[in-house]
């Protein structure tokens, strides 16, 4: 466990004009979602076990005494907040403030939090200045990924690690799993241009219709001492139905989505100039870690 740095107090930096990687109506619907979802019914077991899945492979260890990094695309500042009590600072950065209101609230015991109201090549920071950084669930909801992955790095100090979580295109699983996520691809494009107070209505409905069954279907085989990892929703198999439902909302209510495979992840992490890159082998797929190159 870091030390924390206790000098630091909640405050923003200026805001930064927004720039023109961002999709507008998507920036918008996560700010309805974390307005929506703010978190504060996670229990803190479940909100520790999801953590572990994504920062598993991140190298704490690495980091200097009292680290200086960012979250961007920080939402509801569910991973902020834990990243905040193991470090020296942390910037939450995200292009809606709806969002950025909820994370201060999250936040608001974390002395050593500042936010920013900027779009993911528009933030307020020097040039190699961060001992790390991470974006998970977000890069992937901007029109130009790779551009993005570039804004980030360009904010590290050579050395330091970046942990991104992208959309799997499903490059490990079998043709018939591809096919489902297809026809729910049909839905998310409905459902992501429905109305605000009608979209939480439909996607609470599916959870409940379809998350829920299934995840607690894969929990049952489970228990019969099956492997259920090949099913659908099968992640979800110990999850709360209130985390169903906010990946529910997530999943086919937001407007832009992009997936890459494995192999595009790590040339886009390459290229912008994170080597050493490592894959998490377990799900969210795909997790992954670079570290900045001098």
């Amino acid at each position: 466990m870091f030390r924390r740095n206790l000098t630091y107090q909640i405050n923003e930096l200026p805001e930064a004009p927004s720039s023109g990687n961002l999709d507008r109506a998507t920036v918008t619907s996560f700010g309805d979602e974390w307005q929506h979802f703010d978190q504060r019914q996670l229990g803190d077991a479940e909100l520790e076990h999801h953590f572990e899945r994504y920062f598993g492979i991140f190298p704490w260890s690495a980091l200097p005494d009292s680290p200086r990094g960012f979250d961007m695309g920080c939402g509801s500042g569910r991973w902020a907040r834990l990243v905040a009590a193991r470090v020296g600072h942390l910037t939450c950065i995200d292009a809606s403030d709806k969002a950025l209101a909820v994370a201060r609230r999250t936040l608001a015991d974390r002395p050593n939090a500042t936010f920013v109201h900027a779009s993911v090549d528009a933030v307020p920071l020097p040039p190699a200045s961060q001992d790390f950084g991470y974006s998970l669930g977000v890069l992937h909801h901007i029109p130009d990924t790779a551009a993005a992955l570039h804004s980030c790095t360009a904010l590290l100090k050579p050395g330091a690690p970046f942990l991104v979580y992208l959309y799997y295109r499903f490059d490990n699983r079998p043709l018939w799993f591809k096919l489902v996520w297809r026809a729910s691809e049909l839905v998310r494009r409905t459902v992501s241009a429905m109305p605000g107070r009608a979209k939480p209505l439909v996607t609470d409905s599916i959870a409940a219709l379809v998350y829920w069954p299934l995840a607690r279907l894969a929990g049952l085989i489970e228990r019969l001492g099956l492997d259920p990892s090949s099913l659908p929703l099968a992640y979800y198999r110990n999850a709360s139905f209130y985390t169903m439902r906010t990946y529910s909302r997530d999943r086919f209510g937001t407007p832009l989505e992009q997936r890459f495979t494995r192999p595009e992840i790590e040339t886009m992490m390459t290229a912008a100039g994170l080597g050493d890159v490592r894959f998490s082998d377990a799900e969210p797929y795909w997790v992954a870690v670079g570290i900045k190159r001098p």
